[in-house]
């Protein structure tokens, strides 16, 4: 953690494998254009959203301590977001969608700290702290929504990627790193859409991740709240683009209700959504997240869902009938006649856990190797393994310190000395551990004396499997860092020259001292220097119209005449602006 952030408990709490994303805000690299900008956006927002905004949105401002004039301080949010149980902390960028999604369920949002480009003012890709400060915090204050945040975090950091979803957060980060940061080539950007849209183009089945993200963005993101014919807004990606909140109301988009089928809906990031789902309101988010959790690994288990973890080839768990939790990379499986799991295995750092917690002696140091076991229920006896009380354990000779034969239904043999057992809080074995032990299937040893200790685990079935680990304390690297970086902008003698122009401006709002003649001098040298800009010399004509310079106002509005006609591009934004003004005076 750093000093940049005020002591919070629901941050002290986060486990290591969550802070390495954190980073300090560093809130005085922010420039005075990054201020300018947010500063437009917010005060766009408030003036339109007021109108077509869910009622929390604007109640969440206040509560959440959100400036309209100024870039806010994680230190200030986590001051007022304290008071709603939340938390904020600053990140680069993107984030692996587990961690993304389990720093949710800890009641923590995750804000990008860098700001948009003015030249992507109404919307960009990446993300930044416009749109999480000012399209996720306020909704937060609404506790119905927020409470659905949260266990959308809980559920969303147990789904499963697939090994494209991988590729696919990589190459969406890289195209947003690209798009945001000034001087990126032209060539390169386009490589890394081309990338984006080829990946896309894959015609893969939807991992769970790829299905809770399908959800999360028609909700968290572009959500819309009320009836289809009267819909309000309340997702973050449309409260934060002053382009797409006034569109996506347009007849051009289709509205649908919401349900479930939105986790099979895809979107295109790089391009606006052609349709968007309608929730009643917030606790039907609720039943329909509910509903696809139901179909979740986690909640099923079985082959396919140690299937998806094997796909992953990232650190999953499964947990068998008993309790018993194995949490580590799946490599291979073998399935019965009837589908049901025989063997698992793991390949590298392996932990054995009981109700969320390591089971002493077995960490990853522990099982540095991997972690294999048959399970199943034994050939010949209708009593399970798990169900045996301490009579129908010496009846079937698994007596400390006794060698042992025996054979499950499924052909695999176990032939070792017993050593000890391990039971859970109920008094039933969960694993057995053997010496001088050989574990065969067919003609296949899966498992020789060679090999060590052999830790047996006791079960029937696969319950539940899920992204990450039962224990997180287990693994220190349970999330990769991406190496695609943030690019730092550079500041070039030319940018510099406008930068101080913007802060002359701010200083003229926050002092009062100026006049009439220092104003219109700013405009020319602006006008002189940097033609193409068009937010300053809103700010100009803002600070003239407040003081009733007659002169000031006549000046800058014939020069943002003259713009539109040179930037056909940027009409509506002047004429935003400039509409903005007049609704204040």
């Amino acid at each position: 953690m750093t000093s940049n952030f005020e002591s919070n408990p629901l941050i002290d709490r986060l486990p290591p494998h969550l802070k390495q994303f954190i980073k300090p805000q560093n809130y005085e690299d922010y420039t005075p254009i990054n201020h300018a900008v947010w500063r437009f956006v917010m005060r766009k927002n408030i003036s339109y959203l007021s109108k077509v905004a869910h009622h929390s949105y604007l109640k969440g401002i206040e509560h959440t301590g959100i400036s309209i004039d100024e870039i806010p301080s994680m230190y200030g949010m986590n001051r007022i977001l304290k008071n709603i149980g939340w938390a904020a902390v600053a990140v680069d960028g993107f984030i692996p969608p587990n961690a993304f999604m389990e720093f949710q369920a800890y009641k923590v949002l995750v804000i990008a700290s860098d700001i948009r480009q003015l030249e992507h003012i109404e919307y960009t890709p990446a993300p930044d702290i416009i749109h999480e400060a000012a399209g996720h915090a306020p909704i937060i204050a609404n506790p119905d929504y927020a409470e659905y945040l949260r266990r959308f975090g809980e559920i969303g950091a147990k789904a499963i990627l697939s090994s494209h979803d991988n590729d696919m957060y990589e190459a969406v980060r890289k195209l947003s790193i690209l798009k945001e940061a000034k001087g990126s080539s032209q060539k390169d950007i386009d490589a890394a859409e081309t990338e984006v849209h080829r990946l896309q183009s894959i015609d893969v089945p939807l991992s769970e991740m790829a299905q809770i993200r399908n959800l999360h963005w028609w909700t968290v993101e572009y959500g819309l709240i009320g009836t289809t014919e009267n819909p309000k807004l309340y997702g973050a990606g449309l409260l934060s683009s002053i382009g797409e909140s006034k569109w996506c109301l347009s007849n051009e988009v289709e509205k649908i209700p919401y349900s479930i089928k939105a986790a099979e809906t895809e979107f295109d990031i790089t391009k606006p959504q052609p349709q968007l789902f309608v929730t009643p309101d917030f606790a039907y988010l609720m039943e329909v997240l509910d509903e696809f959790a139901n179909t979740m690994a986690l909640r099923t288990g079985g082959w396919r869902g140690l299937n998806k973890l094997i796909d992953s080839k990232k650190i999953g768990t499964i947990e068998l009938n008993t309790g018993l939790q194995i949490s580590g990379v799946f490599t291979k499986m073998i399935r019965d006649e009837d589908n049901n799991v025989v063997y698992f295995k793991t390949e590298g750092e392996t932990a054995l856990a009981n109700r969320e917690k390591e089971l002493i002696g077995h960490g990853t140091k522990a099982h540095k190797h991997g972690f294999s076991s048959p399970i199943g229920k034994l050939k010949g006896i209708n009593l399970a393994i798990e169900n045996m009380g301490p009579r129908d354990l010496k009846a079937y000779n698994f007596y400390d310190n006794k060698r042992i034969a025996f054979e499950y239904e499924s052909g695999i043999t176990v032939e070792g000395q017993n050593i000890t057992g391990i039971r859970n809080n109920q008094g039933k074995l969960i694993l057995i551990q053997f010496e001088d032990c050989t574990v065969a299937y067919k003609n296949e040893i899966l498992f020789s004396p060679e090999d060590g200790t052999f830790d047996l685990a006791v079960g029937s079935s696969v319950v539940s499997a899920y992204a990450g680990s039962a224990d997180y304390l287990s693994f220190q690297d349970l999330y990769h860092v991406s190496e695609h970086k943030t690019i730092q902008p550079s500041f070039d003698f030319e940018l510099l020259q406008l930068e101080a122009l913007y802060n002359d401006v701010r200083e003229f709002r926050a002092t009062d001292e100026y006049d009439e003649l220092l104003l219109i001098e700013v405009h020319n040298l602006l006008k002189e220097r940097h033609p193409e800009d068009w937010l300053l010399h809103i700010e100009l004509l803002e600070i003239a119209y407040n003081d009733k310079f007659s002169e000031a106002i006549k000046t800058i509005e014939t020069f943002l005449e003259t713009t539109k006609t040179k930037q056909p591009k940027i009409v509506h934004l002047i004429e935003d602006g400039i509409n903005i003004i007049h609704e204040t005076l």
